[in-house]
């Protein structure tokens, strides 16, 4: 069953190959029938296409195939693959499960493995062929006393009406004879071929195996061999070819010739070598892509490849989703095409490679690098390059990248590792403006391989229940008596153990997460605040439950909303809420946003403005929030834990507190650890209070224990 292309796309696939290739067949099939079996074949191919994990052996069966239906006149392997490129992914791709890039891969692999494929099967119809004629040729030899005319009749019309390039030689390699077909392969008369010898005939490109193999064939050590051989023709051009050669025996079995067969490959080399060129490199800047890119680095990192060290420039251009989206994709494609060719001017010394591995990811390897200094300036000479506005259909566009740089010793480094450490520096590069570069530091990996493992275990976290509130008491400092708690937060993580806001909430916040989290942080609170109200804890004043508010959830629309349905849902006053808003979250609010705020507070749920002091507000702005509690930043008393009291943190504390109460906010202190501390906080007017001097921050039933 093939979910993804219509049966009518695979049909008109198969009509269009058949119109292109059955021309070129010498089968006995008739046009539909021919038909039918492309219509298979084309069947196969979409399902290869269509694999979650890609195999591109299905396309050799293709090949095989085509040959087995006679499908083998010179002309056909280019109309076949020729129609694979042009119409597979037009008629047989699904472009909901494949990108178009990952298609383009795709079908230019299965077009390799077609014609590798179809090389093979030829190469056995070949063999067979060449069996046959070594066969008639030994009989000729060997009957050459007894029926010589006839004999040579017959081997004659074998050897010299042969499409392959037929040669014989004796035992020390010297040629004898050799049809019209090799000669005009080699671009030379017969005579001029006659007059080599075989072991003359070698090439640069010659692997070891070919020799070894022949001097053991001219000892009689070895019947045949077969292998891709390429030679050099009168004209200077290179000649490549499949080689099989065999050995002749006479009637008591010594060696006596050796007969060799060359099949023309050349141009279905050149194919192959186009076809992998297309699968390893970038079609828009003609880069080498990802593949070759981590072809070339596992090579490179493999035990014994040679190279001690490696550097890598990790680069990705900062604000380039802003071009696509405001100027198109054709002016992001040509500032791409502008940005790889100042690059490659960057990264063209020896020993060095520039690769897209991405939609605006570049990146540069250095093999064998003669320092760390040497990668930095690889990384300084691209932003040089790049600082230059890049001109682009008139318009002049400022182009800025980040780099993350890795350099180190092979044998401690995987592609895996080397890939991570490079994208975590890039990114830290970024987060530090961009248009930088960054050198990879473990410390720094490790701690962005944590928040990265913390941020994916979010969500699960959350289902799963890992999370906790601890409270701390707030203290009315008139009497001491207990006034509510803060609820804070905690994940009990399975693998790093109780981890605080601090680790989290940053993550929730930039993930989103901090809304659901949020929520259940609130509803679990006003649940404790009831049952605090249902066993009489606090006397006869209900305790209050304050909740921390982060930005994101300050601007979710549904805010007012979501705190009205939990109070109800739990039955608690408004009253007894106080929602915490950060003094930089509130301060930089306008109207708009702050209104869900008024809004609350007029339904009674109080509005702590929480950290004041760290965000250097103008006091004045005091009078247009919705606040009702001041809470003062540790900072500001830490002064009063000393014996004298600082005496300017006393004047500051002082007239912040004068302030508040002259606009009618209650101030809570945070960070209270000394008597002496809680003392003068309360001569100085402060309402309440929290820190460790009271309690530590625990569970919920063990707040009645706290003051």
């Amino acid at each position: 069953m093939r979910p993804s292309p219509s049966p009518d796309g695979l049909r008109r696939f198969a009509t269009l190959w058949c119109r292109a290739v059955y021309p070129a067949t010498a089968t006995s099939m008739t046009r539909p029938q021919f038909e039918a079996l492309l219509l298979d074949l084309a069947g196969r191919l979409s399902d290869a296409l269509h694999a979650p994990r890609f195999d591109p052996a299905p396309g050799r069966a293709v090949g095989k195939a085509l040959v087995a239906a006679h499908c083998t006149a010179p002309e056909a392997l280019p109309g076949v693959l020729g129609v694979i490129d042009s119409y597979l992914l037009l008629y047989c791709a699904d472009p909901d499960r494949l990108s178009p890039e990952e298609g383009r891969s795709r079908c230019a692999r299965l077009q390799h493995a077609v014609s590798a494929g179809f090389a093979g099967a030829l190469q056995e119809r070949t063999r067979t062929e060449q069996e046959a004629v070594s066969r008639a040729a030994l009989t000729a030899q060997a009957e050459i006393a007894k029926a010589l005319h006839e004999s040579e009749t017959r081997f004659r019309a074998v050897f010299k009406d042969a499409p392959l390039g037929i040669g014989i030689a004796d035992m020390d390699g010297t040629i004898l004879d050799v049809n019209d077909a090799l000669a005009e392969m080699f671009g030379g008369s017969e005579q001029d071929v006659r007059s080599r010898n075989v072991l003359s005939w070698t090439h640069p490109e010659d692997s070891p195996e070919v020799w070894r193999m022949q001097r053991e064939l001219m000892r009689g050590e070895r019947e045949h061999y077969q292998v891709e051989k390429p030679y050099h023709r009168t004209d200077g051009t290179v000649l490549w070819t499949n080689l099989t050669v065999s050995l002749l025996r006479d009637a008591e079995g010594r060696p006596r010739y050796m007969l060799a067969m060359l099949e023309d490959v050349s141009e279905r080399r050149l194919l192959n070598l186009r076809l992998r060129y297309q699968a390893t490199h970038d079609a828009l800047t003609d880069l080498p892509n990802r593949s070759l890119f981590f072809e070339r680095l596992e090579q490179t990192l493999a035990p014994g490849s040679g190279p001690a060290r490696i550097g890598l420039c990790y680069l990705d251009l900062d604000g380039f989703k802003a071009v696509n989206d405001s100027l198109g994709h054709a002016v992001g494609d040509q500032l791409l095409i502008a940005v790889a060719e100042r690059l490659q001017a960057c990264v063209s010394g020896p020993g060095q490679m520039l690769a897209r591995i991405g939609g605006d990811e570049f990146v540069a390897l250095v093999i064998d690098p003669p320092s760390s200094q040497a990668v930095v300036e690889v990384a300084e000479h691209a932003l040089e390059a790049l600082a230059t506005p890049v001109e682009v259909g008139g318009r002049e566009l400022l182009v800025r990248a980040s780099i993350g740089i890795v350099e180190g010793a092979t044998r401690h480094l995987t592609s895996a590792e080397v890939l991570r450490s490079a994208d975590i520096t890039m990114y830290r590069a970024k987060a530090e403006g961009g248009n930088r570069y960054a050198v990879a530091d473990p410390d720094s990996d490790a701690r962005a391989i944590s928040r990265h493992h913390l941020t994916h275990h979010l969500p699960a976290a959350l289902k799963g229940a890992e999370f906790f509130i601890e409270y701390q008491p707030l203290v009315k400092m008139e009497d001491g008596s207990l006034e509510g708690a803060e609820a804070l937060v905690r994940w009990s993580h399975p693998r790093h153990g109780v981890l605080g806001p601090d680790r989290f909430i940053p993550l929730a916040e930039h993930t989103g997460l901090i809304v659901p989290l949020g929520r259940w942080v609130l509803q679990e609170a006003v649940r404790q605040a009831c049952q605090w109200q249902v066993r009489g804890i606090g006397g006869t004043r209900a305790l209050k439950v304050n909740v921390n508010l982060s930005p994101r959830q300050l601007h979710h629309p549904e805010l007012v909303e979501d705190t009205v349905a939990v109070l109800e849902e739990a039955g608690l006053p408004p009253s007894s809420l106080c929602l915490e808003v950060t003094e930089t979250a509130m301060i930089s609010a306008d109207e708009n946003e702050l209104r869900p705020l008024r809004e609350l507070a007029e339904l009674g749920v109080g509005i702590a403005l929480d950290d004041f002091g760290t965000g250097y507000s103008n006091l004045a702005n005091l009078r247009r929030l919705p606040a009702t509690t001041l809470k003062l930043d540790r900072s500001f008393t830490q002064g009063l834990q000393r014996d004298p009291a600082d005496p300017v943190d006393l004047k500051i504390v002082e007239g912040i507190v004068s302030l508040a109460h002259t606009l009618q906010l209650s101030v809570t202190v945070e960070g209270v650890e000394t008597s002496a501390q809680a003392e003068q906080l309360r001569e100085l007017g402060c309402d309440s209070a929290q820190g460790w001097y009271y309690a530590k921050p625990g569970p919920p039933e063990r707040l009645p224990e706290a003051v």
